[in-house]
């Protein structure tokens, strides 16, 4: 319900979706940026809904927990303990949440990269290493309040990651978060990039 609801209030606002990818790409990892406001809530859920796929997010493992739960759940929350690691079988956070997609044929798992609404100018690289290791793509979304579009933007299949993240700074470069001073590409591949 609440998904349908934001994407009310994403097409009044003005907003467009724009889906580039192709049809049958069921199963991939979905980073999204720009991220520099909680009202981001209201593209990202609208473009989960409007990709008619089966979207998930990951969060604290806390969050899932009476009363919050249910409320997270339906929105394809999966809860994860990020301080450990699965110490019976030796894997880290990127093994169990790449193990997911094994599990569920056409899966897709939204995460921002840059891991905050403030600036970072390091983005953290866990969504590549899941994808690599799901053997899924990463597709790139986006929400760009500059234009007030948002949606599925290029394809990337993992292969090198210093190549791979340079033409992921591309893409997002001149977009706007909806507090633009908040949002920076990685350094490290910006530089790469230019």
């Amino acid at each position: 319900m609440l998904k349908f609801f934001c994407t009310f209030l994403f097409k009044i606002s003005g907003w467009k979706f724009e889906n580039k990818i192709p049809n049958d790409l069921r199963s991939f990892v979905f980073i999204g940026a720009p991220h520099t406001s909680n009202y981001d809530i209201i593209p990202v859920l609208a473009v989960s809904y409007l990709m008619k796929r089966n979207a998930h997010f990951v969060i604290k493992k806390e969050w899932l927990r009476f009363p919050f739960g249910t409320f997270f759940k339906s929105l394809g929350a999966i809860g994860i303990n990020r301080n450990t690691t699965d110490k019976l079988k030796g894997l880290s956070q990127t093994d169990l949440i790449s193990e997911l997609f094994t599990h569920n044929p056409e899966f897709v798992l939204m995460i921002s990269p840059e891991g905050t609404r403030s600036l970072n100018k390091n983005w953290k690289t866990g969504f590549y290493y899941i994808a690599q290791k799901a053997k899924v793509p990463i597709v790139l979304g986006y929400a760009d309040y500059k234009t007030k579009t948002a949606g599925l933007g290029l394809v990337i299949y993992p292969e090198e990651v210093t190549k791979d993240m340079t033409s992921i700074m591309d893409f997002y470069k001149g977009m706007e978060g909806k507090f633009p001073e908040k949002f920076q590409l990685d350094e490290k591949y910006l530089e790469e990039s230019e």
